[in-house]
């Protein structure tokens, strides 16, 4: 008897496990539901709101010869006593049946928790959102107007520094409630605050943000910082399907999985991508990032083709390695970190963290849509720019 395997959510994880389960032998069939009919890269729609072509790809062409079947509509309930997913779409309400469910929704931008920032910001998450924002830079260039960007983290970082080499006449300003690059080393830290500077990107560190208007943000102090247009990169949110389906979840609404990606509440619901919860090293949850969203999907492709064929999967064994950030189009930092996600004092810098950076995004493109990882090698030459002389480099 065919075993239906539906995955809702074509981002990278959800791509990945769809791709990865249908390779399993036996009665497979698999099943991909997502809203829209493309896939895109969302580790690059910096790089579309700063005005770079979009580079992902109809979904049909991505999973032709893989097995898995499409169906385009957005998912609207799931119903986990008859195991049905209702979705919507061009041709009008639909359910899906599946005897496995891999929930893989993501995540969105978290505009709810300061006033007027779901009404004025600009949002990186998806790919409207991020096109919509490029749409107006040309203008306030001209204008030399400030675009202010609120959250310190890796996307407010990347945007900041994306904005203000590729719109030179903009005045960008990174707006944080901690430090900038925070989680970095010092050597590491330093580089950033230096490229920022060097971009023209202004600092605002240590503020927090009460509103945003039309014309700029309110910090919680009354100071204002005028702006023609404000980018909200501050948290993100998921999707309320699985609470409203009875799925366990934690208090961000993420499901909470096992060591298999499996739902602790309901054994026939894997979760991946941003919108799992997965324990990692010292039993913290993982990161939102595709360097945790993409081994989940492995796992959870994995731990689907076992329980197929009536054997128990391992556990995920996931460790961190580094973190990369993309700093315009010519420079960069790779943060080496412990397996807990702690800085290590190695960093590379300038051109080759760029071309690391590049090379990760297009290696989770290319995991997403079912590649391999090649075996592991150590590097016979040194990385040129480490910060540290006989710096180990990674060999994973």
């Amino acid at each position: 008897m065919e075993h239906n395997v539906v995955v809702i959510g074509a981002g990278y994880a959800g791509l990945s496990a769809a791709v990865r389960a249908a390779r399993a032998a036996g009665r497979v069939r698999v099943t991909l539901v997502n809203e829209r009919e493309h896939f895109v890269e969302r580790i690059r729609l910096h790089e579309v709101a700063a005005g770079r072509r979009p580079t992902g790809r109809p979904l049909r062409t991505v999973l032709k010869g893989t097995g898995v079947s499409l169906a385009v509509g957005r998912v609207t309930d799931i119903d986990t006593e008859r195991q049905r997913v209702r979705l919507t779409g061009a041709d009008g309400d639909r359910e899906i049946g599946y005897d496995t469910l891999v929930y893989g929704l993501g995540s969105g931008a978290d505009t709810s928790s300061v006033p007027g920032a779901a009404r004025y910001a600009h949002t990186l998450a998806g790919l409207g959102p991020a096109q919509a924002l490029g749409d107006v830079l040309p203008r306030l260039a001209a204008e030399r107007a400030t675009v202010a960007v609120v959250g310190g983290g890796l996307t407010g970082i990347e945007t900041a520094a994306e904005l203000a080499e590729a719109r030179p006449g903009l005045r960008v300003r990174l707006v944080t409630r901690s430090e900038v690059g925070a989680g970095f080393s010092p050597r590491g830290r330093r580089h950033l605050l230096r490229v920022l500077d060097r971009l023209g990107v202004a600092v605002t560190e240590n503020a927090e943000v009460a509103e945003v208007r039309a014309d700029g943000v309110v910090l919680a102090d009354g100071s204002e910082i005028p702006a023609g247009a404000t980018v909200w990169t501050a948290g993100h949110t998921v999707p309320a399907l699985a609470r409203a389906a009875g799925i366990e979840v934690d208090a961000a609404g993420r499901v909470i999985v096992d060591g298999t990606q499996r739902s602790v509440s309901h054994p026939d619901v894997y979760a991946v991508g941003d919108a799992a919860r997965a324990a990692g090293p010292g039993g913290r949850p993982l990161r939102m990032c595709c360097a945790a969203g993409l081994p989940m999907s492995f796992e959870a492709a994995r731990a689907i083709t076992a329980r197929s064929a009536a054997r128990e999967p391992r556990d995920l064994r996931f460790r961190y390695y580094l973190r990369c950030v993309s700093l315009g189009r010519r420079d960069g930092l790779v943060q080496f970190v412990a397996p807990d996600d702690t800085p290590h004092p190695v960093v590379i810098t300038g051109r080759a963290a760029a071309l690391v950076k590049e090379t990760v995004v297009r290696g989770a493109a290319a995991f997403s849509r079912g590649a391999t990882l090649p075996p592991a090698r150590r590097p016979r030459t040194p990385v040129p720019h480490m910060a540290e002389e006989g710096a180990p480099f990674p060999t994973a």
